[in-house]
C-alpha cells in the first residue's frame, strides 16, 4: 500500500429498488397517495378499494423492447362523485437521466385510454439520484398540428432539503419510511454511514409504536432497498438483537425468517422463469423472449409452470400466455 493511503470504506451491494417498490405500492397505495400527491388522494373514495390492473397493463407495454428497469403500477380506484378512473404511476428509479421518459408517459397514457375508454391520471416519481432530471411534459408539433401533455411529477430528492427531511422524520404516514429508505441508499456511499441510517430508519418504527405485522412488512421493505456488505450487515443485526432486547419486542427472528422464506419463494421463482425463458428462446426465438420477458418474471410460481407445460404442444406463443 502506498504511505500516506487508507482502504476506501467498504462498498455496499448494489440495492434492487425497483421491486421494493412495486411492492411497497401494493401494500400501501393510500398511504403512498397521501404523501407524494396529497390532493390527488383527497379527491379519492377510498372506502370503495382499490384494484391493481397488473394485467391491464402488461397488455400494453408487452411490445415495448427496453433493458431499462422500471417500477410501475396500474391501479382503478373510485373518486367521491363516484366515476371509476384509472392511475397509472411511474416510479423511475435509475441514476441516469433519460430523454425518452415524457414521450413513454404519454405513450402508455394514450395506449390506456384508447384501448379500454377510461380516464387516466399519470403520475412520475423520481427517486433516481439525478438532480437536473425533472420531466413534467412532452410536447411534439408539426406545421398548426400540436401536442403537449403534462403530468403532475414528484422529485425524492427534494425531500433530502432540510426541512422536507425533518417532515419525514416526523411524519406518521409509514410510506414516509419508504422514501427515506429510497433517498439513503440512493445518497449514502459510504458503507458505514448506510448502516447507520438503516438502523435509524428501522428504530423510527419501534419508537412509533407500530404493531409487530406493520414493522415485519416494512423491515423487509427497508432491508429490501438498503443492502449492506455482508460484515456491516452482521453488524447491524447485532446491534438490532441489542436494541430489541432493550425494548423487549423480539421481531427480529421473525422478521428473519420471514427472510429466508421469501428468499426461499423467489429462488424457485426466478429458476422456472429462466427455465421458461431459455424454452421459449429455443421454441420462438429471442425477439419473443424480449416481448414476453417482463411478463414471465413478474409471474407467480404457479403461472411460470402452467406457461411451461403449455410450452412443448403450443404452435404459437399467443397459446402458451392466453
Amino acid at each position: 500500500m502506498i504511505a500516506g493511503t487508507s482502504n476506501p470504506p467498504p462498498a455496499s451491494p448494489k440495492s434492487d429498488h425497483d421491486s421494493p417498490w412495486k411492492e411497497a405500492l401494493e401494500h400501501y397505495f393510500p398511504e403512498f397517495l397521501a404523501l407524494l400527491f396529497p390532493a390527488i388522494h383527497a379527491e379519492i373514495d377510498w372506502s370503495k378499494g382499490v384494484q391493481f390492473l397488473d394485467k391491464e397493463f402488461q397488455q400494453i407495454v408487452r411490445e415495448a423492447k427496453t433493458t431499462r428497469r422500471y417500477a410501475d403500477k396500474l391501479v382503478g380506484v373510485t373518486l367521491r362523485n363516484g366515476t371509476a378512473v384509472w392511475v397509472l404511476i411511474h416510479v423511475e428509479v435509475q441514476g441516469e437521466p433519460e430523454t425518452a421518459f415524457a414521450e413513454r408517459m404519454y405513450t402508455y397514457h394514450y395506449k390506456i385510454r384508447d384501448r379500454y375508454q377510461v380516464p387516466v391520471a399519470s403520475l412520475a416519481v423520481l427517486a433516481d439520484a439525478e438532480r437536473g432530471f425533472r420531466p413534467r411534459q412532452y410536447s411534439a408539433a408539426l406545421w398548426d398540428c400540436d401536442i403537449r401533455f403534462r403530468f403532475p411529477m414528484v422529485k425524492l430528492l427534494d425531500y433530502d432539503e432540510p426541512e422536507r427531511w425533518a417532515e419525514l422524520e416526523v411524519s406518521d404516514n409509514v410510506f414516509a419510511l419508504v422514501v427515506m429508505a429510497q433517498i439513503r441508499a440512493k445518497l449514502t456511499q459510504d458503507a458505514k454511514q448506510l448502516k447507520g441510517w438503516k438502523f435509524h430508519l428501522i428504530r423510527l418504527m419501534y419508537e412509533r409504536g407500530y404493531e409487530r405485522a406493520l414493522i415485519l412488512e416494512l423491515f423487509r421493505l427497508i432491508d429490501w432497498m438498503i443492502r449492506l456488505p455482508e460484515a456491516l450487515e452482521a453488524d447491524f443485526r447485532q446491534q438490532l438483537y441489542t436494541y430489541e432486547e432493550q425494548q423487549r419486542m423480539p421481531y427480529v427472528t421473525t422478521v428473519e425468517q420471514a427472510g429466508i422464506d421469501k428468499g426461499m419463494k423467489l429462488g424457485v421463482k426466478q429458476g422456472e422463469a429462466t427455465i421458461l425463458l431459455t424454452l421459449l428462446d429455443e421454441k420462438f426465438g429471442p425477439n419473443i423472449v424480449d416481448a414476453y420477458r417482463e411478463r414471465i418474471t413478474t409471474a407467480e410460481p404457479e403461472q411460470l409452470l402452467q406457461w411451461s407445460k403449455r410450452i412443448l404442444s403450443a404452435e404459437t406463443p399467443e397459446t402458451i400466455f392466453h
